[in-house]
């Protein structure tokens, strides 16, 4: 009994150490000292205070780590409005797709461990993916079911095209039959093998390699990492990133003792905030009160922008922070290229492994540098890393939908008007 209290003691200093310092990795400094200047950078607080006062955001939280330091680290609004609860740096977000980096650098791992190689079919670690089918549209509305031109690999679950949406694409019924629609898994009671090895039995709204599509690859994925690992997601996750990288607040499900600290989802109806419903996948209480056994490896972690910087510095590096090492160099170089070919996807940019990659910057025709890898979540949350500008960005918030605001361009623009060195 002794030796937990004890143990419970120095994990409450550990998680107030890191919550003041940052993250593991990530030394504070002054937007002097690596090239910003602090002036610039005050229009940035300036415009993110304007969205809480306008009710456009309830609150957020931004960091900017440039040359490995902390430069710009602030919270604005509330974690709860009603509660009239002030957002802190060490929030907790959910941060759905930011999800699907980390879960693409655990396949990365993998093969760096000789388990796996991405060019490998999915079907030779998950039997189920040997054989799966397509939903090919008729010209009168319908569709007919087809086998797959060719096997689904690891690379195209990367990419993201294996062909699979969300279940909301050409056989939308067959998904909702299948009760398996929408991001997230967190009010599942099931396993991610097991919802993945049904994802098998329905058909793609494309043949493998086809087109680039949004959808549950990376949960597939997840499911892949516990195959081939033969640990749990949330396991193999902790021991590989979390932990070497000192993320102490990166989960699939809160820690009870953590609720307080927790966002507060909004949604913007009608250029208002409302309060999402405390019931449903999405909802206040599902990464609280759920079952906890669903790891979705496309939208389930929780997470805080220093954990989440720490993360991303760590590619930024070539794979390691702060004497820990997570990749190679050469396995981030590779994950930092697109890999999609001719493929269609957005002007300028191509879509690497985990990341989207910035191809042309003129083409996006927004701030930023041939190169920049970058991402987010459907919270309404953005990150990137700008390699040129030895840049790390991580913006939370929590509003879904979050209609036409456009806070995320307005950070983009004011973090780079900051950069005068």
């Amino acid at each position: 009994m002794k030796r937990t209290a004890i143990r419970c003691l120095l994990l409450t200093y550990l998680s107030l150490f890191w919550a003041l310092a940052g993250a593991a990795g990530l030394e504070r400094g002054t937007p002097e000292s690596v090239g910003l200047s602090a002036e610039r950078l005050a229009r940035l607080s300036a415009a993110l205070q304007e969205y809480v006062d306008n009710e456009q955001l309830a609150g957020s939280v931004t960091i900017v780590a440039r040359r490995g330091q902390i430069a710009y680290l602030e919270a604005f609004g509330q974690r709860d409005r009603q509660a009239r609860s002030a957002m802190q740096t060490d929030t907790i977000f959910r941060i759905a797709s930011q999800t699907k980096a980390i879960v693409s650098t655990a396949v990365m791992i993998l093969q760096e461990q000789g388990k796996l190689l991405i060019g490998d079919p999915v079907g030779n670690y998950m039997p189920e993916f040997a054989s799966t089918t397509v939903a090919v549209p008729r010209a009168d509305g319908g569709y007919d079911v087809v086998k797959a031109a060719r096997q689904v690999t690891i690379r195209d679950l990367l990419t993201h095209t294996s062909g699979y949406d969300y279940g909301t694409g050409v056989a939308a019924d067959l998904w909702q039959n299948a009760g398996i629609t929408g991001y997230y898994f967190s009010d599942r009671n099931e396993p991610i093998a097991e919802t993945a090895a049904l994802m098998a039995t329905l058909p793609a709204s494309a043949h493998p390699g086809e087109r680039w599509i949004y959808g549950y690859s990376i949960d597939i994925l997840g499911a892949l990492v516990e195959k081939v690992s033969g640990q749990p997601l949330d396991e193999f996750l902790s021991e590989r990133i979390f932990e070497p990288l000192g993320m102490t607040d990166t989960s699939f499900y809160l820690p009870r003792s953590k609720r307080d600290r927790l966002a507060t989802v909004y949604a913007m109806r009608d250029g208002s905030l409302e309060r999402a419903p405390e019931e449903g996948s999405a909802g206040q209480g599902a990464f609280v009160d759920g079952p906890r056994r669903s790891f979705s490896g496309g939208a389930g972690l929780l997470s805080t922008a220093t954990d989440y910087a720490s993360f991303l510095q760590m590619i930024l590096n070539g794979g390691q922070l702060d004497g820990q090492r997570i990749l190679s160099r050469t396995t981030t170089e590779l994950m930092g290229v697109s890999h999609i070919g001719d493929i269609e996807f957005r002007p300028g940019q191509g879509f690497g492994l985990g990341f989207s990659v910035l191809e042309d910057v003129g083409v996006r025709g927004t701030p930023g540098s041939i190169g920049e890898l970058g991402w987010g979540g459907a919270y309404h949350s953005t990150y990137w890393i700008d390699p040129e500008e030895e840049l790390v960005v991580v913006h939370l918030t929590q509003l879904i939908p979050a209609g036409d605001v456009d806070d995320q361009a307005k950070v983009r623009t004011l973090i780079y008007q900051a950069v005068v060195d």
